[in-house]
C-alpha cells in the first residue's frame, strides 16, 4: 500500500500524495497503518474530508495509537485529516471551494477535486473491506452522535449493528460522496457524524471512538472489554430539515437530543431590527438529532433535523435524489453567510 510494506505485528505511518500536484509545494498526506499479527479485515477510518471538521481527527488518532499490533487480527487504517489543505485554512473546503465529498470516486482527468478524489480512492480506499467515514455538522450546526448508513444494503446494515448503541439514520448518501462510492464499490461504509465544526468536544469524541471500538470488537480484531453498557439507541428511517420562515436571531427552545411532538416550539427568529418574531414549530413527531446553533439566519436556513420513524420498506421506496434529511440537503453557500453583514450608514 502507497508503495510501502508494513509487517505483521507492527504499526507505521505512510504518506499519501496526489501524483500530479505542483511539484515543490505538495504536502503528502500521513496514513497512520496497524498491521495486525494474526490475519483478519482491514478497516478503514477516514476524517475531516472538511478541513474543519475536527472531532473524528481526534477519534482517529485515539483508535490508532491505543491498538497494539500483537494483539490486533487484521488491519486498521486510518487517515486523520484527509483535506489538509482545508484543514490548514480551518476551512470546509478546497483552496478552489470544492467540497472534496461530492467528487468521489473521481477521475484521473477531471477537475482538480475529482482528480484527488480518485487518487485517494484508489491509492487508500480500495485496500478497505470497511470504511468509516467521520464528519461534523456544518456552517454552525451540530449533529447528535449517529450512523449515516444505507440500510437497504445488507452489508452495510450488519456494519452497523455491530457499531454498538449509537443513533442510526437510514440515509443512502449523497451523489459523490466517499461512502456512497464505497458501498457503490463493494466495500460495507458508514458516516459517524457527531458535533459540531471548528471544535473538539469530547462527549461527540468518545461516542465515535466507542462505536470503532464496538466494530473491531464484533469483527474479532480487538479484545476490547465492557463495550456500550448504555442502553441501545432506534434506527431512524426518515428524517426531514425544519427550515427558518424568515431571517433573524435564532434562540433555541430544544436541545440536542430532544423528543419532541408535533407543533411543539424549537425555536424563535427574530428581526434585530424590526422585533418581528417567528415561531419555528415541529411538523411532526419525532427527535432532535442535529440543529443550528444560536446565530443570525438567513431566511431559509436548516435549523433542526428531525428523525422519525417509518418502515424500512418506506425507506427503500424514497427516490434518493429527493429524499430530505442527507448530507447534501442542507448545505448553504459560505459565501451568502460571509456575506452577511450590517448595511452601510446613509452619508
Amino acid at each position: 500500500m502507497l508503495g510501502a510494506e508494513v509487517l505483521p505485528g507492527t504499526s507505521a505511518r505512510l504518506a499519501w500524495s496526489v501524483k500530479d500536484s505542483l511539484a515543490g509545494i505538495s504536502v503528502p498526506t500521513p496514513v497512520l497503518v496497524v498491521h495486525g499479527k494474526n490475519p483478519g479485515p482491514k478497516v478503514c477510518l477516514t476524517a475531516a474530508l472538511h478541513g474543519d471538521e475536527l472531532n473524528g481527527i481526534e477519534v482517529v488518532r485515539r483508535i490508532l495509537y491505543d491498538l497494539q499490533p500483537d494483539k490486533l487480527s487484521g488491519t486498521v487504517i486510518g487517515v486523520p485529516i484527509v483535506n489538509l489543505q482545508g484543514f490548514r485554512r480551518a476551512s470546509r473546503y478546497l483552496p478552489d471551494r470544492r467540497d472534496l465529498n461530492r467528487y468521489f470516486p473521481g477521475r484521473p482527468t477531471g477537475s482538480s477535486a475529482a482528480r484527488i478524489a480518485h487518487s485517494f480512492f484508489e491509492e487508500v480506499i480500495v485496500h478497505c473491506n470497511y470504511l468509516v467515514d467521520l464528519h461534523t455538522g456544518s456552517f454552525r450546526r451540530t449533529n447528535l452522535p449517529q450512523l449515516r448508513a444505507d440500510l437497504t444494503t445488507p452489508t452495510v446494515a450488519e456494519m452497523s449493528r455491530n457499531m454498538g448503541a449509537i443513533v442510526v439514520l437510514q440515509s443512502r448518501g449523497a451523489r459523490g460522496s466517499l461512502r456512497r462510492a464505497a458501498v457503490d464499490a463493494g466495500i460495507p461504509a458508514v458516516t459517524v457524524e457527531a458535533g459540531e465544526p471548528l471544535n473538539i468536544e469530547p462527549d461527540a469524541v468518545q461516542q465515535g471512538v466507542q462505536s470503532v471500538e464496538s466494530l473491531l470488537n464484533k469483527l474479532s480484531m480487538y479484545p476490547y472489554k465492557g463495550l456500550w453498557a448504555r442502553k441501545s439507541e432506534p434506527v431512524y428511517y426518515r428524517s426531514r430539515w425544519v427550515r427558518v420562515p424568515a431571517g433573524g436571531i435564532l434562540i433555541n427552545r430544544v436541545r440536542l437530543g430532544e423528543r419532541i411532538k408535533k407543533d411543539q416550539m424549537l425555536g424563535i427568529v427574530t428581526d434585530p431590527i424590526t422585533n418581528a418574531s417567528h415561531e419555528v414549530r415541529a411538523p411532526h413527531t419525532g427527535r432532535v438529532i442535529g440543529m443550528a446553533l444560536n446565530q443570525v439566519m438567513l431566511p431559509g436556513f436548516a435549523a433542526y433535523h428531525l428523525g422519525y420513524q417509518a418502515t424500512v420498506e418506506e425507506a427503500a421506496g424514497d427516490d434518493p435524489e429527493e429524499a430530505v434529511g442527507d448530507d447534501a440537503e442542507v448545505e448553504e453557500s459560505e459565501d451568502a453567510l460571509e456575506s452577511l453583514s450590517l448595511p452601510s450608514p446613509v452619508m
